[in-house]
């Protein structure tokens, strides 16, 4: 497998530390090191595709617990077996979160060190986890961050578009008239946005993204940091287009689409009801309705269900 690592042998159990809690900065850190670990809950990123890019901490980390709760048992073990690991596992998942987080939070009220991954990349960005980081946390037991890999960072890294402030929102709903009002909901925020998307549905995401925002300039990302890595940028319309004219699309996406026009974030200054009429009326004759609020939508940025619904109402006025 590509980005085998091998790292030490069976796995390592490590003295008490003098202190409990994460140490000061500069001295050994409570994620590994000369301390060991202390008692806790330690939230892991792991690799989202190329096994070399656990961090050292991390695999100190992994062999110094006395469990790690993982989504898919399978997935974790085989990232266990690349780095030479043999940390028990216990499976913690949305669907017996309830029942499991019982047993993870007695086993920490008792002392137990715990480790919280996901399949891939950073547990809680569109992982379950939250409710146990909670708990644990409201219980008193402490809980630490391992950084790294995060399929949303890595996209925003080399996308190209601005990353001063962002917004992550997760995957749209499957269906598309709940993905569509999914999409309005976004189309103001003053933001670059980051979504995941399932391979079968990238072209129908990307041609409702393209319908409901407007040529915005985005970039589409696929198999980030595995061998086939490709990062694709254009304007909406234009990367929905090719979407659609390829046979298949094969690995995970993340999609990054840059922020709504300045128009929009300030449409109560320099976006009146009445302009938008005027703009409708003109576009309208010489044109459908349809082909109206699609160029209006692009030029203004206002988002399409209300753009649509100011051509309707002008459209039945004139006939």
């Amino acid at each position: 497998m590509q980005g085998t690592v091998r790292h030490g042998g069976s796995k390592r159990r490590r003295s008490q530390p003098h202190h409990p809690t994460a140490p000061e900065s500069g001295d050994a850190d409570a994620g590994g090191g000369q301390s060991g670990l202390a008692p806790g809950l330690y939230v892991v990123a792991t690799p989202i595709g190329n096994a070399r890019d656990i961090t050292l901490r991390a695999l100190d980390v992994l062999a110094g617990v006395d469990v790690i709760a993982c989504e898919d048992t399978r997935v974790t073990a085989r990232l266990l077996t690349m780095h030479g690991l043999s940390t028990p596992l216990f499976r913690y998942d949305d669907h017996n979160a309830p029942a499991a987080g019982g047993v993870l939070l007695e086993r920490l009220a008792a002392g137990d060190r715990v480790a919280l991954v996901s399949d891939a990349g950073t547990p809680l960005i569109s992982d379950p986890g939250y409710r146990l980081v909670r708990a644990a946390s409201d219980g008193g037991v402490p809980v630490y961050a391992i950084p790294g890999p995060s399929a949303v960072t890595a996209a925003l890294s080399i996308a190209g578009l601005p990353t001063d402030r962002f917004l992550f929102a997760g995957f749209p709903p499957a269906r598309p008239a709940a993905r569509r009002r999914f999409l309005e909901d976004l189309a103001g925020i003053p933001a670059t946005l980051v979504l995941m998307e399932a391979p079968h549905r990238c072209a129908a995401t990307l041609a409702d993204l393209a319908q409901v925002l407007g040529p915005r300039e985005a970039a589409v990302g696929r198999e980030l940091t595995k061998r086939f890595e490709e990062m694709r940028r254009g304007p909406l319309d234009v990367l929905a287009r090719a979407a659609a004219d390829m046979d298949r699309i094969r690995g995970e996406i993340t999609i990054v689409i840059t922020s709504a026009p300045a128009a929009r974030a300030e449409t109560d200054a320099t976006e009146t009801a009445a302009d938008l009429d005027r703009r409708l009326v003109a576009a309208m004759a010489h044109g459908s309705v349809k082909d109206a609020v699609d160029a209006l939508t692009g030029e203004t940025g206002l988002p399409r269900r209300q753009v649509y619904a100011r051509a309707l109402a002008l459209s039945r006025r004139g006939s």
